[in-house]
Formats: structure tokens, sequence, C-alpha cells
């Protein structure tokens, strides 16, 4: 695969910015927004019911033994990621408008990204196992650590309301329905084995569904009459100084543990993703309807990111292995 073929936008990343403009252009409102919300509500209780299914047992038990990769994968995504944005407050406040500093800080609690974690994590030739237990267990505990994280980052401000407040819809619309899917994974897993494929696009159209809605709510209060253009672009060095600083510290800490090739390569592909799968769901829970808008954009724009530079770091990774292994074929 050549460089401008990684670097180039997936299919999902046009159609999330095709359905942007389309809640820019032609939102949501009245009659059909209200019909919609209660869609959204009822597409997220599935989306995290589906979550719940994929969820295998046996990945997480043959994985789990590697302990202190995974403490490493979890610090780094709920606590590194967290302080990094909380310290960087002061410094956001000058650049963004307070709304994206609330997305940015919004960003930095969320979970990691299961399929490409594990896709990127494959092709750097690293440890799957590890990386399939580290994923799904990150978007397990996501379901309970981001409302918490964002109830303490953000509940001095009182425009977004408090998250934790929102605890009985996270457990009714999110918790629930992850946990019996996940009890009806012996019963389910073959259906969704067959329907792969399918499963993709419905997981693809729910969360174009979704961020439709919420772009929809946001644009109705005037989200791009207070967004100037500068201040996307902006958004845009931001998430990429976050990625820089989280990949710089994976790399770090995993030869400062001395974690070997492959497991440096599964805390950097787990530790370092956000997964806008999780996010807007839990943006659409936790937030008012006119401030989602706002507070999904930092992820939407990372996600993209993340998945291109880290697509030409794990071919790097990829190559080094084969490398190794071509030596101690010679030796």
């Amino acid at each position: 695969m050549s460089l401008f073929q990684r670097l180039r936008p997936d299919n999902f990343t046009i159609a999330l910015a095709a359905t942007v403009l389309l809640a820019s252009v032609l939102p949501a409102s009245g009659q059909f927004g209200d019909i919609l919300d209660k869609i959204t509500s009822g597409v997220i209780v599935m989306l995290f019911f589906l979550h719940g299914s994929k969820l295998s047992r046996s990945a997480i038990w043959a994985g789990i033994s590697h302990w202190r990769l995974h403490l490493v994968v979890t610090l780094t995504t709920f606590a590194f990621f967290p302080l990094l944005g909380w310290l960087a407050q002061p410094l956001l406040r000058q650049l963004l408008p307070s709304e994206l500093v609330f997305g940015v800080l919004f960003l930095c609690t969320l979970p990691a990204t299961v399929q490409s974690a594990i896709a990127l994590t494959t092709l750097s030739r690293g440890n799957i196992p590890a990386a399939i237990c580290s994923a799904s267990g990150s978007t397990l505990m996501g379901i309970v650590f981001t409302p918490l994280l964002v109830g303490i980052l953000l509940a001095q401000d009182a425009s977004i309301g408090n998250p934790l407040e929102s605890i009985g819809k996270i457990a009714l619309q999110l918790l629930l329905p992850f946990a019996l899917g996940h009890w009806l994974r012996p019963w389910t897993s073959g259906w969704l084995q067959k329907a792969g494929s399918n499963i993709k696009l419905l997981d693809q159209g729910s969360i174009l569904l979704v961020v439709y809605a919420a772009f929809s709510g946001s644009v109705v209060a005037g989200l791009w009459k207070q967004l100037p253009l500068s201040a996307l672009l902006m958004l845009l060095l931001v998430c990429a100084g976050l990625l820089m600083c989280a990949m710089s510290w994976c790399v770090w800490i995993s030869r400062r543990l001395g974690f070997d090739a492959s497991d440096e390569a599964c805390i950097l592909f787990c530790g370092a993703q956000k997964s806008l799968v999780s996010g807007i769901p839990i943006a659409n829970v936790l937030f008012p309807a006119a401030i989602v808008g706002p507070m999904v954009l930092p992820i939407m724009l990372f996600h993209p990111m993340q998945l291109m530079v880290s697509a030409v770091i794990a071919a790097r990774y990829g190559k080094n292995a084969e490398k190794r292994t071509n030596l101690r074929k010679n030796d």
C-alpha cells in the first residue's frame, strides 16, 4: 500500500463529513427533530447492545494475563489523556472557543477504539491477543469512566449541566444494553459472524444518523454562527498536538518499562486511539442537544487523523518486525 493510499480518508470519514454538511444545510428541526431524537435514543441502545455482543470473553481471558501491558494502556486512556487535557486547559482557552475546549476535554476522556486498534496492531505485527483484550476492555470501562471523568473535568461549567446527573440514562441506554448483549453473546455470536460486513454497515449507518441528529440540534442553536473557520483550523492543530503527545508517551513508557516491540505496538495503537463509535452516543446521553455538535467535533477531527498517522507508523513497525524475523532466520 502506497503512502497516498494510507493517508487517503476512508469512506466512513468522507461519509461523516457529508453528514455534517447535510445537517448544516438541512438540519432536522421542529416535529421531525423531536421524532429523530427518539429514533436516535433507540439507535444508541442498539449500538451498545451490539458492542456487548461483539465482546469476546475468550479473547479477554487469552490476553488478560499480560496485566502490565493492560495497566499501561488503561492508565494512558483514562489517566494520561485526561491529565493532559486538564493541564492544557489554560492554553486551550486562549486558542479555542469555550464549547470546543469542552469538546477537547471530552475527547480526552473517551475509551480506545476496538476495530482499528486491533487492525493496526495486526499490521504492525504486534501482540494481537493483548490488543483484543485491551481495546475491548477499554470500551466496557469507558461506559463507567468517561461519564465520571467528564463530571470531574467539566462539572464547574453550568452551561453543560452535570453529566453525573445523567447516571440513570447512562445505565439505561448504555450499560444495560451492553450487559444484555454480552449475556446473549452465546446465542448471537454466530449470527454476528455471518453478518460481519452488514453489521459494520449497520454500525456506521447508526453513527451517521446520530451525528446528523447531533449536528442538527447544534446548527439550529447557531453552531456555525458562533464558530469561525479560524477556530476549526486551530482545533485541527490542537488535535494533532494531542495525538503527537499521546503517541510519544506510549512509545516512551513502553521502552522505559522494558516492553518488547510487539507489546510496544499494542500499547501505541490501543493507548493513543480514541473511539468515535463510543464517543458520539455517550455525548448524546450526557449533554444537552444544543451543545452535542461542538462536543463531538474534536473527536470527529481526531478520528481520521489518528487512523491516517497510525497506518503509516504501523506499516513501519511491520517492516521492522519483518527485518528482525529475517535476521533471526539467517543466524
